[in-house]
């Protein structure tokens, strides 16, 4: 069964009489409208950079033909491009940091005190995550995803996991990005199905290849990687998403029924065939050390991720120590609040867990509970929607969709995701919800949930980032955007959505203390060499989480080294902008107009997201 609803705003014209309303998108961003009228009086400097600017947006592109789609670009001279993807193969991955290396050495060569202070900081933003990524593609193995726009939150040193690799990722892309109005856009659907299979076959190559490193998935990661596989090849062709989302979105253009399961049948299974058969001949090497220190310069690696994660310089001993003392202080807000409904014995993560075992906020089990789940995610964003005039001056649709991650990945997935449409605003941006069990959720913690992925998290702030460059809307920092999807919690518990209903509060601050526990048991598996089992347990003890949730998200920090830590370290240095601003501003503070600083000065490294606060401080002293 597939659960979907679509939340939009009612009429195109109610949107635009929005005061303060940024439009979803458009072909070209005002920022390039505005580049292209100040093109003719831009200085040498600036012109040298908005050329090395603009190559830098060209190889994302065509590096990664899915980002194209994603944003809704991939028209005009990038049409070829939406019958494309990456090319996964390791000659694929080599060529692509060929690239990466040549283009940051020429950025390297830019004086940015010459420049003007827009496109300086256009500049700083861009070379940093063309520098980090350079220094993934080094370690020569795994899968460096930085400069990918669909995937750019995620590094991992695995070319394939049980949440990595074309297998998961490529289907749910196809569907929600890759736009069918045209025979020829399905016929485009057809040619990626047909390089699905090749990504699926150059990653083969690099698990090889990565094996023979001794870069071997832990013994769990294997099992729940193969069983993912051998159970998406084994299901009826034609009753797969991948080949669904085609036939039925284009059934009015003519019948695709036949090309879509022949493709599927002769040529992805048979590629499905050769990654489990890479994998399993792997199996009997895996070991249960979970974490990246137990691989070849897994230390290194580690740091690595450390920094491309939170864009700081922290140390793991400092993050460890960070998650340690925001846990502490979280679970000191979360008291009284237990005190108060009658939760007074046993730590705060016992009394968490008893809540979490209290039926009155369980969803009903199998297909009715599936379809609750949908329906109050549906009333949560309708009521959060409405609240946002309180919250930004500057308005942006929310165009979102809700829906089920695919069945055949939910069991290696996270328990939800989400991200903005397109820039042109065809595409909705989407909130997908894991419901392999509806005990994966209850009524105290799914609105919270809502808020960070869709409005206003995630699919809210993408929107914003739209009205950068395109070059710049390219790009996402995972400190940046995770820790602004923390903080848009945050905005919804000061709007006072839990006025009335303090156990709510508490799925709440208990969101924030799990991303507090990141810190600690990210840092324990990959630099202080715990195990997974003791990663599950310290984690279920200590924040009272849901055991069958902590099994999934430890398994994806075994496979996703440090990007866990980007949320907490991204939201607390908001926070403490937040409040230099009140202090260096007083009463001349503006909630809305922050919120506005923080999401249209774009996705940017937390280093860089100081300068642009600072920018507003100053704007805001001037009047």
């Amino acid at each position: 069964m597939k659960f979907s609803r679509r939340t939009l705003l009612q009429t195109s014209a109610a949107a635009a009489a929005t005061t303060g309303l940024i439009g979803a998108g458009c072909a070209e961003s005002a920022s390039d409208l505005k580049a292209t009228s100040e093109e003719a009086t831009r200085s040498a400097p600036d012109a040298g950079a908005f050329n090395l600017l603009d190559t830098a947006k060209d190889l994302m592109l065509r590096a990664y033909p899915e980002t194209a789609s994603s944003v809704g670009v991939d028209t005009g001279d990038y049409a070829a491009l939406k019958s494309q993807l990456t090319d996964r193969s390791a000659a694929g991955q080599d060529k692509i940091a060929k690239e990466v290396h040549a283009l940051l050495a020429e950025m390297k060569k830019t004086d940015t005190d010459k420049l003007s202070a827009d496109v300086a900081l256009d500049m700083d933003v861009v070379s940093s995550v063309f520098e980090r990524a350079a220094e993934g593609f080094d370690f020569g193995f795994g899968d460096t995803a930085l400069l990918n726009y669909n995937w750019s939150y995620r590094n991992s040193p695995y070319a394939v996991a049980q949440n990595t690799g074309a297998f998961v990722e490529i289907p749910s892309f196809l569907d929600a990005s890759h736009a069918i109005a045209t025979p020829d856009d399905a016929d485009a659907y057809l040619s990626r199905m047909s390089a699905y299979a090749a990504q699926l076959d150059g990653e083969s190559e690099r698990i090889k290849a990565d094996g023979a490193k001794g870069i071997i998935l832990p013994d769990f990661l294997m099992d729940k990687t193969l069983g993912q596989l051998r159970g998406a090849r084994d299901r009826d062709p034609a009753q797969w998403g991948l080949v669904t989302s085609l036939t039925g979105r284009a059934k009015d253009l003519g019948s695709y029924d036949d090309a879509a399961v022949s493709i599927a049948t002769q040529t992805v299974i048979p590629a499905l065939n050769r990654q489990i058969e890479a994998l399993e001949a792997l199996a009997p090497k895996a070991t249960s050390d979970a974490g990246v220190w137990a691989k070849p310069n897994g230390d290194a690696y580690y740091d690595w991720t450390l920094r491309a994660g939170t864009t700081t310089t922290m140390s793991a001993e400092e993050v460890h120590q960070m998650g340690l003392d925001e846990l502490a202080n979280l679970q000191s807000q979360m008291e009284p609040i237990l005190q108060s409904i009658g939760y007074t014995k046993g730590s705060v993560g016992d009394r968490m867990t008893a809540l979490g075992a209290d039926k009155r906020y369980h969803f009903k089990a199998g297909d009715p509970g599936r379809a609750e789940i949908m329906d109050f995610i549906e009333t949560a964003v309708a009521e959060i929607r409405a609240l946002m005039p309180q919250a930004f001056e500057t308005q942006v649709p929310g165009f979102l969709k809700v829906e089920r991650i695919a069945p055949e990945v939910e069991a290696g997935a996270p328990g939800a995701y989400g991200g903005a449409g397109s820039i042109d605003g065809t595409q909705p941006g989407h909130f997908w919800i894991n419901l392999r069990s509806t005990d994966l959720h209850n009524k105290f913690n799914l609105a919270d949930l809502t808020y960070h992925e869709a409005i206003p998290g995630h699919v809210w702030q993408g929107e914003y980032a739209f009205k950068q460059s395109l070059t710049r809307s390219l790009l996402a920092f995972n400190a940046y955007s995770e820790g602004w999807a923390l903080y848009a919690q945050q905005i919804a518990d000061e709007l006072g959505v839990y006025k009335d209903f303090p156990v709510g509060r508490l799925g709440y601050l208990q969101s924030l203390a799990f991303r507090a526990c990141r810190l600690v048991v990210d840092t324990g598996l990959h630099a202080k060499r715990w195990t997974r089992e003791e990663a599950n347990q310290w984690f279920v003890v200590n924040n009272g989480s849901n055991p069958e949730e902590v099994r999934g998200e430890i398994d994806r920090y075994c496979a996703w080294p440090g990007q866990a830590l980007g949320y907490k370290v991204g939201h607390s240095a908001i926070n403490r902008l937040r409040t230099k601003a009140k202090t260096e501003l007083g009463e001349a503070f503006d909630f809305r107009r922050f919120n506005d600083a923080l999401v249209l000065g774009g996705s940017v490294p937390m280093t860089v997201l100081e300068r642009v606060i600072d920018n507003y401080i100053a704007k805001e002293k001037r009047g």
